[in-house]
């Protein structure tokens, strides 16, 4: 099995712990698991604003960034619900303009049925639920958009936590409500972006986690960023960090903290 890590533009950028994590995860998991360097953006920015045809070179630099490999893995629900379901859109409108729709629909077919976001890959394909994962906090879960109504997630992610050793799981009211991120919906509506951020983030209080997890990075930048302005304790942690922690990482910070002013 040739597994990749697709990263993500947001990851790569601005939390390449979590990259980090899925590869110390599946890598635990017996899995090798490959970073081809022609990976760049899926393409969900210009497709959102309009711009579809400049996507079209990205769903072939897709194709050929990870065409040797069995599977794509991404700890992002929107850029595998990007792959998913719309790169096939994007060939038929370009088959229907008359526009190279026949390498975009091959290079579609080749990318679609390998993509998986990282809880899919991990539940539908390694067949695992226990991932021995150690996380002595409590946790509430929000379901990002993507993966609750395009990738239909369901329980998968939740079940990966019950699963983690030392984890309280609390449930998160109005989970299903989105936080108002939304990618560039946050930039063109910044008010109402807001206010839904607003409802996100007391929900998240009213549970009294330490910890707010999901499968997109670009949720929780919104909503740990309302959180830090607010001075709350919860911190956002991508699900793959949870996944990705052991009972040794727990006892890290107990170490440096005891080794702290002694002679040397």
């Amino acid at each position: 099995m040739r597994v990749a890590l697709f990263v993500t533009c947001i990851n790569d950028t601005l939390h390449p712990d979590t990259g980090r994590a899925v590869i110390t995860l599946l890598e635990r998991l017996g899995v090798e698991v490959g970073f081809p360097e022609e990976q760049s953006c899926c393409g969900q920015p210009q497709f959102n604003t309009g711009y579809r045809h400049l996507t079209e070179p990205l769903v072939r630099r897709f194709d050929r960034a990870f065409r040797d490999y069995d599977y794509v893995v991404t700890p992002s629900g929107s850029c595998a619900a990007m792959v998913r379901d719309n790169y096939p859109r994007i060939a038929e409108r370009a088959a229907a303009e008359g526009r190279g729709g026949r390498d975009l629909a091959e290079a579609a077919a080749n990318t679609v049925p390998k993509t998986y976001e990282l809880t899919e890959f991990l539940v539908d394909v390694l067949k695992v639920t226990d991932v021995g994962a150690y996380y002595p906090h409590t946790v509430t879960y929000h379901p990002t958009c993507h993966g609750l109504r395009m990738l239909r997630l369901g329980d998968r992610p939740r079940r990966l936590l019950e699963h983690v050793r030392g984890l309280e799981l609390r449930e998160l009211p109005g989970a299903e409500e989105c936080c108002g991120f939304g990618g560039t919906f946050a930039v063109k509506n910044p008010a109402v972006s807001a206010a839904m951020g607003a409802d996100k983030v007391r929900a998240v209080r009213e549970t009294g986690a330490e910890a707010v997890c999901t499968v997109d990075n670009s949720c929780l930048l919104h909503i740990g960023g309302m959180l830090r302005r607010e001075g709350a304790a919860a911190r956002p942690v991508h699900i793959a960090e949870i996944l990705a922690a052991t009972e040794a990482d727990a006892r890290e910070p107990a170490r440096a903290s005891a080794t702290e002013g002694s002679p040397r």
